[in-house]
């Protein structure tokens, strides 16, 4: 099986690819997720767990500033 997946949800990535997809750590995720820091939505799936890539890119968009303010 293949990190990327096609499903109804799109484009999906393990946490090791989409922590390269965002530039973090697979530990950062984990703990984004289970602390909720950061409202990035993931899918879990016994122990495996998946995040879409419109998901990303919606987080992604969020962290765009303009100033530091």
């Amino acid at each position: 099986m293949s990190n990327t997946e096609n499903s109804k949800y799109g484009k999906k990535l393990n946490r090791k690819s989409a922590a390269e997809y965002l530039g973090v750590t697979e530990g950062t995720l984990a703990v984004w997720a289970s602390t909720g820091r950061y409202s990035l939505p993931f899918i879990k799936v016994g122990r495996k767990v998946f995040y879409t890539i419109a998901d990303l890119d919606a987080f992604l968009e969020s962290r765009v500033h303009t100033q530091t303010a």
